[in-house]
């Protein structure tokens, strides 16, 4: 059986129920965790980012680029999101992400939902996270630097964190997976950096106080929220264009010979389209844009609910 390119997670049937249990524990922890650390930390600024960061990472990740050997990658957006709202909020953008790719699109596996979220949204937070807040208080060049660097960790951490959750699983032999899946995350790992720095560079220009930094520049009001909104959907029109090679995960599996135990689950916006408009651009841009209305909505909701109280 051969996956269509825009299933882009785990799907069910790569990992054993008991791997999928644990995963689903240690997401459930972490996840618990962030909601009691954003509702003491989360200011009111932030609200609205964690809106558009989710529906930025959200639309982003439809658009698989092309990397050697007929395979694709495509945005993890977890240090991005990480340095933008710090880690706790960062959690919860990417778990709202995940599960509504999972819910609404069938992109990955219920089942896997768990793993995916552990090694996509909070692995990849942890980690770009971890490796910028080193360089806080040091010059912009310094810390784009070191974000391009921890987004790159950040995808290396995630594929390896999957490859020892296929070989727990009885998928795929450690010795095997575990070089077949770094070896083509790292170069998907330089797109992922190459998006992180040039998104944070644009911030550093027009918004730096959203990174808490000081500028005569940043302006008020709701315009930055309004341009976050417009490369969004920009984005979203321009998924068409995304490359229909098999992502780093997909690709391993079909060269390993494991591909054939995944199972696909059929809804009204699998693979990204709406029935009614075929596979095609337009229902391809229809589709994103829901996903993108449903995660903004969900995630600003949720830093509403969660923002702290003064």
């Amino acid at each position: 059986m051969h996956l269509s390119p825009l299933h882009m997670h785990i799907p069910d049937g790569f990992l054993s129920l008991a791997i999928s249990i644990i995963c689903w524990a240690f997401t459930i922890i972490l996840d618990g965790v962030a909601i009691s650390r954003t509702n003491k930390s989360l200011g009111e600024r932030q609200v609205p980012l964690m809106g558009i960061m989710a529906a930025f990472i959200f639309a982003a990740q439809m658009i698989n680029f092309p990397v050697a050997g007929g395979t694709s990658g495509h945005l993890l957006g977890g240090a991005l999101a990480a340095i933008t709202l710090g880690p706790w909020a960062a959690m919860l953008v990417m778990t709202s992400v995940i599960a509504v790719q999972g819910l609404l699109f069938q992109d990955g596996g219920l089942t896997v939902m768990g793993a995916n979220i552990l090694n996509m949204g909070l692995v990849t937070v942890v980690i770009g996270y971890g490796l910028y807040r080193s360089v806080l208080g040091r010059n912009q060049t310094m810390k784009l630097v070191i974000a391009g660097l921890a987004a790159w960790l950040s995808v290396m951490g995630g594929a390896l964190l999957t490859s020892l959750e296929l070989w727990l699983s009885g998928t795929a032999k450690l010795d095997i997976v575990i070089p077949a899946m770094l070896s083509v995350h790292a170069l998907i790992g330089i797109g992922e950096a190459l998006i992180t720095v040039a998104a944070l560079a644009f911030i550093f220009r027009t918004r730096p106080d959203l990174l808490g930094e000081e500028s005569v520049s940043a302006k008020g009001g709701r315009g930055w929220a309004l341009a976050g909104i417009l490369v969004t959907l920009i984005v979203v029109l321009l998924s068409p264009l995304a490359s229909v090679n098999p992502d780093g995960l997909n690709r391993v599996a079909m060269d390993l010979g494991f591909i054939t135990t995944a199972q696909t689950a059929t809804g009204p916006l699998a693979g990204y389209n709406l029935p009614f408009l075929g596979k095609t651009p337009l229902s391809r841009i229809a589709a994103g844009a829901i996903g993108v209305l449903v995660v903004l909505g969900l995630a600003f909701l949720a830093g509403r609910a969660l923002r702290k109280k003064s």
